[in-house]
Parts: C-alpha cells; sequence; structure tokens
C-alpha cells in the first residue's frame, strides 16, 4: 500500500475542454479531486465502497452515495470515477469534482463526459502502477 503521502497527478491534456486529477493516499483510503474549465470548485462529491458484485460475488464491485450542490452536474463524473477505481483499487475512494465552462454547448457536454472517462482509466492506469500492478 502506498505510504499516505504518496500522490500523483493525470489530465486529458491541455485543450479547453480537457479534465485533470489530483489523487491522494490517505492510509488505505483515496481521495481525488477532478478539475477543469474555467472556474475549479466542488460541485460535486462521490464516495464508493467496495463490495462483492451482485451478478457475480467473486468480482469486486463498487456502491456509491454522492452529493451534488444545487445548479451543478458534475454528480456523475464524480460517481462514474469513484466507483470505477473504487472496484479496481478495492478500497474506499472520494471523488470531488468541479469544472466549469460558461456557455458549452451540447458537443462540449459530450466531450467533457468522454473526457471524464478517459480521465478515470487514465487515473486507474497510475495508480496501478504506483503500487506495481498491471
Amino acid at each position: 500500500m502506498p505510504a499516505p503521502t504518496d500522490s500523483l497527478s493525470v489530465s486529458t491534456g491541455d485543450g479547453r475542454l480537457d479534465l485533470s486529477a489530483q489523487a491522494h493516499w490517505v492510509g488505505p483510503d483515496l481521495v481525488v479531486m477532478v478539475t477543469g474549465g474555467e472556474l475549479a470548485h466542488v460541485g460535486a462529491v462521490a464516495m464508493a465502497a467496495p463490495r462483492p458484485s451482485l451478478a457475480d460475488p467473486a468480482v469486486t464491485s463498487a456502491t456509491a452515495s454522492v452529493f451534488t450542490y444545487p445548479g451543478h452536474k458534475e454528480d456523475r463524473l464524480a460517481q462514474a470515477a469513484a466507483e470505477l477505481l473504487c472496484a479496481r483499487l478495492k478500497t474506499r475512494v472520494v471523488v470531488t469534482a468541479g469544472c466549469h465552462w460558461d456557455n458549452l454547448d451540447q458537443d462540449g457536454i459530450r466531450q467533457v463526459s468522454a473526457n471524464g472517462g478517459r480521465l478515470a482509466q487514465k487515473l486507474l492506469d497510475a495508480l496501478l502502477a504506483q503500487r506495481g500492478k498491471p
């Protein structure tokens, strides 16, 4: 297990709609901050805990609770990242997400959503490498 001070950062790139994440190990637990756009903030928080999958108890899944501030839409981004990281790392995960772009159209929203998935996978890969696992 990484030391409590171990942390890392990943990004989907340097473009206007890219996202970044900073992850910090707090003992056995993982805390992740996802930001992007013109104003970093906390729009939503997801807390995930590992559990046996309902479809196959031999597989680890995750359950998450999400809190979203009124008017914010980062809940899906935070929940998806928390559940992916939790299930694969088999540890409790908290993800805060806060991204803002003025006048983002539907194509922009789709791109940010896709970048959220890419960011979570990139973070997972980096965390697995940090632990020395493929």
